[in-house]
C-alpha cells in the first residue's frame, strides 16, 4: 500500500484537496481531526492532559485555547504536551493504516500539516504539496475569524517556505485556479501512482 503525504502551508487549500482524494476513493488520515478526537469528551488524551495541565480540561474535554495558554512560549511545557499527544496520534494513524490495508486499498493519504517541519517525508512514499501564490494565501488566511496579520506572520515564520516545499515535492497541486482545476490535478496524481507500490508500509506495520 502506497503512503501519500499531503502537506501545504496555512491557507493553501490542503483540506479541500484532501476531500478530493477522498472523493476519488483514496482513504484520508487527517492528523488535525485525530487530535480533535483525542481532545474530545472521553478522548484518549483527556486524562493525561488533565493530570499535566489541569486548567486545560473543561467539562471533560480539552479546551484548546486554555491548553495553548498553558504551553505557549514554554518549551518544557510544550515538550510535556508533545510526549502525551504524539504517541496517541501515532497509534491512531497505525490503526487507520491497518484498516486500509485490510480493506485492500492501493494507496492512502496522510494529511499532515507540518510534514517537512517534522521530518515526516521519511515516513511516506510520496509527497504531494498543495500550493498557491503568497497573495492568495494571505487573503485566504486573513479572511478566517480571529486571524490578523501578526498571527499569520507568526505562523508563516514557523513553516518551511512554500518555495522549499515545492522544490522537495514529488507532486504539486496548485489551488489558485479554482476547484475544478485542482480536482483535475488530483486525478492526474492518482493516475500517475496507480502502478507504484509502497515501501514504507512494511516498516510502519512490521
Amino acid at each position: 500500500m502506497l503512503l501519500i503525504g499531503l502537506t501545504g502551508s496555512i491557507g493553501m487549500g490542503k483540506s479541500e484537496t484532501a476531500k478530493m482524494f477522498a472523493r476519488l476513493g483514496v482513504p484520508v488520515y487527517d492528523a488535525d481531526a485525530a487530535v480533535h478526537a483525542l481532545y474530545a469528551k472521553d478522548g484518549a488524551a483527556v486524562a493525561p492532559i488533565a493530570a499535566a495541565f489541569p486548567s486545560a480540561v473543561i467539562d471533560g474535554a480539552v479546551d484548546r485555547q486554555e491548553l495553548s495558554r498553558a504551553v505557549l512560549g514554554l518549551p518544557d511545557e510544550m515538550k510535556k504536551l508533545e510526549a502525551i499527544v504524539h504517541p496517541l496520534v501515532g497509534r491512531a494513524q497505525l490503526e487507520f493504516l491497518k484498516e486500509a490495508q485490510a480493506e485492500g486499498h492501493h494507496a492512502v493519504v496522510l494529511d499532515i500539516p507540518l510534514l517537512y517541519e517534522t521530518g515526516g517525508e521519511k515516513r511516506v512514499d510520496v509527497v504531494v504539496v498543495v500550493s498557491a501564490p503568497y497573495h492568495v494565501q494571505e487573503a485566504r488566511v486573513l479572511a478566517r475569524p480571529g486571524m490578523d496579520m501578526a498571527k499569520f506572520a507568526a505562523i508563516h515564520a514557523k513553516q518551511v517556505p512554500d518555495a522549499e516545499k515545492r522544490r522537495r515535492a514529488d507532486f504539486i497541486i496548485d489551488t489558485d485556479n479554482g476547484l475544478d482545476h485542482a480536482f483535475a490535478q488530483v486525478k492526474s496524481v492518482i493516475a500517475a501512482l496507480r502502478t507504484r507500490e509502497g515501501k514504507v508500509i512494511k516498516e510502519r506495520l512490521g
